[in-house]
């Protein structure tokens, strides 16, 4: 009699504890799937406020890129003497203006991203020290021609990181 009270209370408890077990199981499933749907409608809102952001960020450095492209710097800075040495040093602190105005945008970018962009500046500075080391220029006019020659004849820094950065942006979409 006892195994069989025994066996009886079993097949109502089997049944129960397997109900159970289901019930936890997509009670589990259940929770998974809402904390899962509410992490992508939070990613998506954090999306649709990052992505302006973003996106201003990358057009800030490109207008960068483009205001110490060599073409553009001198025509905006314009020498006030004939002494290139105050001109060189004039290009170099706009460049390094127009950088620190920036530097706040390399948290919306890639990492990859704003090393071009720092890569470029240094070029750019690189360039400009080196051609008004050269030992015939000794006037703003001849820098100013230097300079724009060295660009005719290889691509500028800028243009690399430019196309650069307009991949990524590129890469968003």
């Amino acid at each position: 009699m006892e195994t069989s009270k025994f066996f009886e209370i079993l097949i109502y408890t089997i049944p129960a504890i397997i109900t159970g077990v289901i019930a936890l199981y997509f009670f589990k499933l259940h929770t998974s799937n809402e904390e899962n749907r509410r992490n992508f409608l939070l990613r998506k809102e954090k999306q649709s406020i990052a992505l302006p952001l973003q996106l201003q960020a990358y057009e800030r450095l490109a207008l960068f890129l483009e205001r110490i492209s060599p073409a553009k710097l001198l025509i905006r800075v314009k020498p006030t003497g004939n002494d290139p040495i105050k001109y060189h040093d004039k290009l170099i602190q706009n460049i390094e203006q127009e950088f620190e105005h920036n530097l706040a945008q390399q948290i919306y970018v890639t990492e990859a991203c704003w090393n071009a962009v720092v890569t470029s500046k240094n070029s750019m500075i690189q360039m400009i020290r080196t051609t008004a080391a050269n030992k015939g220029v000794d006037t703003n006019d001849l820098l100013r021609e230097q300079l724009i020659q060295n660009t005719m004849n290889t691509e500028s820094p800028t243009t690399t990181a430019l196309a650069f950065l307009k991949n990524e942006v590129q890469k968003i979409f």
